[in-house]
């Protein structure tokens, strides 16, 4: 039993973490409705691992389309659910759409893991349970403070729905992976980060700027009380956060019956300021930059203390912010040419 479920696998965080679980001998079974990812990624996907990945589409909050793909794949033994809207911007414009979905969706999947007896899940969370820490960098016994978000809510809701499970359900062991900022690209170029619209992420909008998509680019404040007045963030490469979950599978193999989140991150505070003068220093271009109001609810500085996933989950980061610049504006590129 080697086949693992991925929810929202055709996603920019998802279809990264489908090819290290080819990598690392396991067969995964992407669902996914395009609401927030495009179908060509499967072909990059395909490109990479050498066969066209096992896919559905369908929408994991509808009861009958999960459990038509859980039966026909009885060898199933664990599932990552990416699966959720992640915009915090649009969240605060729509929130009963992250409410539906977010929160929805992963208790239909908590009863249909139930039900197939699957007993690993790796949940996709975020460091915006952790609203504006008291102190940094932040660890995992840090307080859960009011989020800044309705996305980051979800995100709260969805952690306690996993726990109050798992006191439940005997064998469930489950992985909860708080990401702080996932940046970057594969290095072939072939998947990368896809958003539809105007992308609600720094890094894209670097990109797409860059590319000349876009006209310019604004940073939200520059009065925090950081050394440059930009957000601070903690930027990790997609790559190395699609190996944690990896990872995470290996632990919640190891560790039946357990429930712990782990923080993603690297451990350092970059910027917004120095985000944009790393890529235009590794990419030798310049950028149009220009200052705007603060973006309502946005955290000030947030970065991560990695020593818990680092002891348990054997997994520490391996690329820098440069590579994730490098590799986001090889992606970038290649869109363009494709376009």
């Amino acid at each position: 039993m080697n086949s693992i479920l991925v929810t929202g696998g055709a996603g920019f965080i998802g279809s990264h973490t489908v090819v290290e679980l080819y990598k690392a001998g396991y067969t995964p079974v992407i669902i996914d409705d395009f609401s927030n990812s495009h179908p060509k990624v499967l072909q990059g996907i395909e490109s990479i691992i050498g066969e066209a990945p096992i896919f559905y589409q369908g929408d994991c909050s509808d009861v009958q389309f999960l459990i038509s793909v859980l039966a026909k794949h009885p060898d199933i033994c664990g599932c990552i659910h990416f699966a959720a809207f992640k915009a915090v911007g649009e969240s605060v414009l729509n929130p009963l759409k992250y409410y539906q979905n977010n929160i929805g969706s992963l208790s239909v999947l908590l009863n249909a893991l139930r039900e197939y007896k699957i007993t690993q899940l790796v949940f996709s969370s975020s460091c915006t349970v952790y609203g504006q820490p008291t102190s940094l960098p932040v660890d995992e016994n840090a307080s859960i403070e009011h989020a800044n978000s309705p996305y980051g809510y979800t995100k709260q809701v969805c952690e306690r729905m996993i726990c109050d499970v798992h006191a439940s359900v005997k064998g469930l062991s489950s992985a909860v992976l708080r990401y702080f900022n996932p940046i970057g690209a594969h290095a072939s170029g072939l998947i990368g980060e896809l958003p539809l619209g105007t992308p609600d992420n720094l890094v894209p909008f670097i990109t797409q700027s860059a590319a000349g998509l876009r006209d310019g680019l604004t940073i939200f404040g520059n009065d925090y009380n950081t050394p440059d007045g930009t957000c601070i963030r903690d930027y990790i490469h997609v790559v190395d956060l699609a190996k944690a979950h990896v990872a995470a599978l290996t632990w919640t193999n190891n560790n039946p019956n357990s429930c712990e989140a782990f923080n993603i991150g690297t451990g350092k505070g970059n910027s917004v300021k120095e985000v944009i003068d790393t890529f235009e220093l590794v990419n030798d271009l310049k950028l149009k930059v220009a200052i705007g109001e603060r973006r309502p609810g946005d955290v000030e500085q947030i970065y991560a203390s990695g020593l818990k996933a680092k002891e348990l989950l054997k997994w520490t980061p391996e690329l820098s912010l440069a590579d994730a610049l490098i590799d986001a504006w090889r992606w970038q590129q290649n869109l363009s040419v494709e376009a």
